[in-house]
């Protein structure tokens, strides 16, 4: 492999098999090797199958030898979160209640994945059950962020995202629950995509621990390559029936297209609660580009009550947990800090949940009502910069004390709201830590939000920032 293609695009690399100038074989060695060389610094990918990439990189090369490549995935060295069922794969949600657990076949989206031609390299890193803003878990340890691996990457999405900011292939797929792609990628300097509820089907998974409201997530270094995996995945299917809601896959050019002048309502505090004066700096500069681009961007009151959501999202995420682990067992083996989270789930009430279902019904209606006068919200994609890689969330913010889903409060809401978000890289910090802020759109309008993105890297591109240690 020539020494930069490990740093080139799904795009690029397509365009390099195409004419012949590069092969997905030697690209999938070449990453195989870089992640032997430099995944015991992170401990972003937790298994790897190099025996099945290269049987698949083999195949995509003789595809493109006789012109018969599948698409622009083809060959594209991609990993998956371990909250995601690959057959033949270990699957164990990164937690010991399922250290031997080995699917024999693929969820929907992989499977859809596979189909592109795509080379599956292995499993990320998680927390525990995906229930947490950081990376570790008593299976595997923690992950570190690629531009420090002393902190961490966030999460639930930081094997995947330290593992496309290190250069281990172009694209990540993840999960988002209340915030696992746009926290990450703001946290390691790339594009994460939470898509609406149902926009890419899901089927043939682990069962869902957040009710609707975790979806799959994507991780790419451009908001082209995040668009084109987008378009890969996002036809709809009658076995997930909120898939039914969309009559047919997004295409390219739907992600070009948009709003001849975009109405966007930035948002750089939400109440009280604290934020680091970095953030609202660098996702003020994001908002004055966004302008730059053509869109109308004003301030204004939050449009919903972001403490019903909080007490929501309290109330649905440890019931969610509680379930699982009760299914798988009980709670002897987990992790302390879920252990707690566990007994809380126990004592919810089940008028508590019917409640906090009903909070989600409620502010969907009034995000509906929004968008028709608007077209996105901007806002940071965390309150805090990444911390350090052992501790669960950051306890002090902006110089207050922080509760445990202090750095999340931006992100949780769009979950319970069922909408789509694009986290967006903005400028970063003083100590060269990435920044990044999120474009939340209607219910179904993914593809707008790329567009927007694709406006966005215009203004403020991106592609030559690198972690310092693995560039």
């Amino acid at each position: 492999m020539t020494e930069a293609a490990w740093r080139l695009s799904a795009a690029d690399l397509h365009k390099a098999y195409a004419s012949g100038r590069l092969s997905p074989v030697e690209v999938t060695r070449g990453i195989l090797d870089r992640i032997a060389a430099l995944n015991p610094k992170l401990n972003a990918i937790v298994h790897l199958d190099a025996a099945g990439a290269i049987k698949a990189a083999e195949a995509s090369a003789a595809r493109y030898r006789d012109g018969k490549a599948f698409g622009p995935l083809d060959g594209v060295p991609v990993t998956i979160k371990d909250s995601l069922v690959v057959g033949g794969m270990p699957a164990t949600w990164g937690s010991q209640l399922l250290k031997t657990n080995l699917p024999p076949a693929d969820e929907l989206p992989i499977a859809r994945l596979r189909a592109t031609g795509a080379v599956l390299l292995g499993k990320t890193n998680v927390p525990e059950f995906t229930v947490q803003g950081y990376t570790y878990n008593l299976l595997f340890g923690a992950t570190g962020n690629p531009w420090n691996p002393d902190l961490t990457p966030g999460g639930s999405s930081g094997g995947a995202v330290a593992s496309v900011a290190a250069g281990f292939g172009p694209i990540a797929l993840g999960t988002d629950g209340g915030g696992s792609t746009r926290r990450p990628a703001g946290h390691t300097g790339l594009v994460g995509l939470k898509p609406s509820i149902g926009r890419i089907a899901r089927t043939g998974g682990f069962p869902e621990i957040y009710n609707d409201l975790e979806v799959i997530g994507l991780f790419g270094r451009s908001v082209d390559d995040v668009a084109t995996t987008l378009c890969a995945l996002s036809a709809p299917d009658p076995r997930d029936r909120h898939s039914l809601a969309f009559q047919a896959a997004v295409t390219m050019e739907d992600t070009v297209a948009g709003p001849a002048r975009p109405r966007i309502l930035y948002l750089p505090r939400f109440g009280s609660n604290p934020v680091e004066p970095e953030i609202v700096a660098a996702v003020d500069a994001a908002a004055e580009a966004l302008g730059r681009a053509g869109c109308i961007v004003e301030t204004g009151p939050l449009p919903f009550d972001i403490e019903a959501a909080t007490a929501a999202l309290a109330t649905l995420m440890p019931t969610g947990l509680t379930m699982i682990v009760d299914r798988l067992g009980g709670p002897e083996r987990i992790t302390p800090a879920l252990q707690l989270m566990y007994e809380a789930g126990k004592a919810v009430s089940g008028t508590a949940y019917l409640a906090a279902l009903n909070h989600a019904v409620i502010l969907r209606a009034q995000m509906a009502e929004f968008f028709a006068q608007w077209d996105a919200i901007l806002t940071p994609s965390t309150a805090a910069q990444p911390w350090a890689k052992d501790k669960v969330f950051p306890e002090i913010i902006a110089g207050k004390n922080a509760s445990p889903r202090g750095h999340a409060v931006y992100t949780g809401w769009v979950n319970l709201a069922g909408l789509p978000g694009l986290g967006l890289p903005a400028a970063p910090d003083a100590k060269g830590m990435p920044i990044g802020f999120q474009l939340i759109g209607g219910f179904g309008k993914d593809a707008m939000l790329l567009a927007l993105g694709r406006r966005y890297e215009k203004q403020a591109p991106w592609a030559d920032r690198r972690p310092p240690l693995f560039s």
